[in-house]
C-alpha cells in the first residue's frame, strides 16, 4: 500500500507511546508500544480500585425514583442520603441529577448574617409603587445592618431575561426565573426583594411552592388602576390606551389580585402613605416573624 504523501505520526494520548517514523519500505508510520512497566501497572490498578466505589454509588442512585410535583420539579432521597431532582420544565425531562450538598448550609449563612433569608414578593400594577417601596425597604433594612437584594422586573429583563418577550408564555417564564433566583438569594441568607408585576396567581403560587413554608412573603400593592394610570411614570398607560402596546396589564390584559397576601399596602382614602411608611409596615412584619435575627 502506498500513500500520496509522507507522514510522521505522533501519539500523545499516553506516555507509553514512542514517536513514530515511517519505515523505509512504506509511506505510512506505525506506532511502537513499549512494554508497560511494573510501576505503571500498579498505578492503573490503584486507580481502578479507587473508581470502583464511585461507580457502585452512581449505580445505586440510578435505581432511585422521584415524585413529580405540580411545579415541574420533584425531590426525593436515595439510599445514600443524597437528593435527586427531576425537572420537567418546558416539557424537557432531566433525570438522575444529584444535588451536591455543601458543608456550609443556610443556617450557617444566616448565623453569619444575623438574619433569616426570605423572599419579599412585591406584586401590583405598573405604577403602583413597587420599585419605589422596594428601594425604601432595602434602604431601611440596610440602615439596620441587614443584607438585602432587589430583583426588579425591568432590571432582570436587561440581562437574565433579555431573551423573553411579553407574550403569556414568556411572562410565565420570566416569573419562573425570577422565582428561582430569589430562592437562591434566600438560601444564601439574604432578604431578597422581588419587585415584579407578576399578574397571574398561578405564577406567583409556583414561586411560593419552591420555597420553605413562610419564606415567601407576598406584598400586594393594592393601588387602584385610576391612580396608577394617573401617575404613569413610564408613559406606558398612554401608549396602551393609544393601542401602541398590546397585552398591557390592567388595560387589555388582566391582573389577578392576590387573595391571601401576607402584607397588603393600600391607599388610605385619597391619601397614599409614603414609601417609607409602607416599608416600615413590611419591616414590622419581618420583626414579628423573626426574620431580622438568626
Amino acid at each position: 500500500m502506498t500513500a500520496s504523501a509522507k507522514f510522521t505520526l505522533v501519539y500523545t494520548s499516553s506516555p507509553e507511546l514512542d514517536f513514530v517514523h515511517p519505515p523505509p519500505s512504506t509511506k505510512l508510520g506505525f506506532a511502537k508500544f513499549r512494554t508497560t512497566s511494573i510501576g505503571y501497572q500498579r498505578n492503573m490498578t490503584s486507580i481502578s480500585k479507587n473508581l470502583a466505589p464511585i461507580k457502585a454509588m452512581e449505580g445505586s442512585r440510578m435505581q432511585s425514583y422521584v415524585e413529580v410535583k405540580p411545579n415541574g420539579h420533584a425531590v426525593t432521597n436515595d439510599s445514600n442520603g443524597s437528593i435527586l431532582h427531576k425537572s420537567l420544565a418546558n416539557g424537557m425531562e432531566s433525570e438522575n441529577i444529584v444535588w451536591h450538598k455543601s458543608s456550609v448550609d443556610k443556617i450557617d449563612r444566616q448565623e453569619l448574617l444575623q438574619q433569616k433569608g426570605c423572599v419579599l414578593w412585591i406584586t401590583g400594577l405598573s405604577g403602583s409603587g413597587k420599585s419605589t417601596v422596594a428601594c425604601a425597604l432595602t434602604g431601611a433594612l440596610h440602615a439596620r445592618g441587614k443584607l438585602t437584594y432587589i430583583l426588579d422586573g425591568d432590571n432582570v429583563r436587561h440581562g437574565l431575561n433579555r431573551d423573553l418577550t411579553f407574550k403569556s408564555e414568556d411572562r410565565a417564564e420570566n416569573i419562573r426565573r425570577v422565582g428561582e433566583v430569589a430562592k437562591l438569594f434566600a438560601d444564601a441568607g439574604v432578604i431578597c426583594i422581588a419587585s415584579v408585576i407578576s399578574p397571574y396567581r398561578k405564577d406567583r403560587a409556583a414561586c411560593r411552592s419552591i420555597l420553605p413554608d413562610g419564606d415567601f412573603i407576598e406584598v400586594f400593592m393594592d393601588i387602584p388602576l385610576c391612580v396608577c394610570e394617573a401617575r404613569d411614570p413610564k408613559g406606558l398607560y398612554k401608549l396602551a390606551r393609544a393601542g401602541k402596546i398590546k397585552g398591557f396589564t390592567g388595560i387589555d390584559d388582566p391582573y389577578e389580585a392576590p387573595l391571601n397576601s401576607e402584607i397588603v399596602l393600600r391607599q388610605e382614602g385619597e391619601v397614599c402613605p409614603s414609601p417609607e411608611t409602607m416599608a416600615e409596615k413590611v419591616i414590622s412584619y419581618l420583626e414579628e416573624k423573626g426574620y431580622l435575627q438568626a
